[in-house]
């Protein structure tokens, strides 16, 4: 069953044309003229007919694959990792209309903040789609404080579904006053989450973040909003990236300010919060906005090199079984591949293949091949002839 998840809405409004850009410009030329086996990849030298270099490149793919590698055909673009098994058995007990289980679900998250969020996200996702289990709990309990927050982040995720992925510009205004209309409706129910909730509980304002980006609080009212999140869980890493996104320059920031943010964020946290993440994703988030830079030179910049070891050496020291792990891993193996340390690439491509869910991939207008064309060149350049 795919989930919709409004957090994958958010990355990519604004973002679906960005798609592999330049990779297939002026930088495979300059590595061409410089010998680099990398410029391989798509290139069509003179006399080359289609045929030819599509059966070049099969070649090539299958090469990678017998490497141990997924297909480029296999690969899931929905989810950034496997599926826990609870999950699916979750869902489908939803679908048959056991609300029940939702709940307990919910519950065994405790007060880790990050997964607690991640479950309500789960639910609501489910309740977009079918709101049958959720109705039938309101039966039983109507004054349950887990039902109030799924209810309100349910209208959260409906909101954003109606909206869609485009950018603002390619959105009738009809569309955009139905999706302003549903957000207000989802801030009710999520302030009515908030008072019903845990005092401790951070989740039911990070359901407000994503009213926050799309009705467009003024920046004093998105800090007060992130007063109230940091007040209770200051390292809940899916907090700090909703947050970036405001601060970003497609919605109500500036390359600057974002950055900013995600720096004040890596800062505070300790060695294995992954919150070196933020960074990462700051620039990333510049890139695709500035079509003046090169990813080619751009990511080799020291700052951003920096940024990436600092990066590493945060994941080093995290819990290998941390399911935020994936994220970060995501994020570096992109960045690695475009700072030419393409063993350190291959690493994070062997720990994240299969499933791609997840930025830089999720950005591009077709995931598979700017995922493959990262990986399989990493992966070619490290392998021995």
């Amino acid at each position: 069953m795919t989930i919709p998840i409004v957090l994958g809405v958010l990355l990519l409004a604004g973002a679906a044309l960005y798609a592999l850009r330049g990779v297939r410009s002026a930088r495979r030329a300059r590595r061409l003229t410089a010998g680099d086996p990398r410029a391989v990849t798509g290139a069509t030298g003179a006399g080359a007919t289609e045929a030819t270099e599509a059966a070049e490149k099969s070649c090539r793919a299958a090469e990678v694959v017998a490497l141990g590698f997924v297909p480029e055909a296999e690969l899931d673009t929905v989810h950034p990792a496997p599926v826990p098994a609870e999950r699916t058995a979750v869902l489908a007990a939803l679908a048959d209309g056991d609300w029940e289980v939702g709940a307990a679900y919910l519950k065994a998250a405790g007060r880790d903040w990050e997964e607690r969020w991640l479950r309500v996200r789960v639910l609501a996702g489910a309740a977009a789609g079918d709101d049958g289990w959720l109705r039938a709990w309101r039966e039983a309990k109507p004054s349950h404080p887990a039902l109030a927050l799924v209810t309100a982040d349910t209208a959260v995720v409906a909101a954003w579904n109606a909206r869609g992925g485009e950018t603002a510009r390619d959105i009738s205004e009809e569309r955009l006053r139905t999706f302003h209309d549903l957000l207000e409706r989802a801030r009710t129910a999520a302030r009515e989450a908030q008072r019903v909730a845990d005092p401790a509980d951070p989740v039911p304002y990070m359901v407000e973040q994503s009213v926050g980006i799309g009705l467009g609080y003024p920046h004093e009212d998105y800090e007060k909003l992130w007063g109230e999140i940091t007040a209770r869980g200051p390292k809940v890493l899916t907090a700090h990236t909703h947050a970036l996104q405001y601060w970003c320059e497609k919605w109500h920031g500036s390359h600057e300010l974002a950055l900013s943010f995600a720096r004040e964020s890596a800062a505070a946290g300790e060695p294995g919060d992954l919150l070196t993440l933020l960074p990462l994703l700051a620039y990333f988030e510049q890139d695709t906005q500035d079509p003046e830079l090169t990813a080619e030179v751009f990511y080799k910049a020291p700052e951003i090199r920096g940024a990436v070891d600092a990066a590493l050496a945060d994941l080093a020291a995290a819990d290998p079984e941390d399911p935020r792990a994936v994220r970060m891993r995501h994020m570096l193996a992109y960045l690695l591949f475009w700072q030419d340390r393409d063993a350190a690439a291959v690493e994070q491509f062997r720990h994240v293949d299969g499933h791609i869910g997840a930025p830089p991939w999720s950005y591009a207008a077709s995931p598979r091949s700017r995922y493959v064309y990262a990986r399989d060149w990493a992966v070619r350049v490290t392998s021995p002839a």
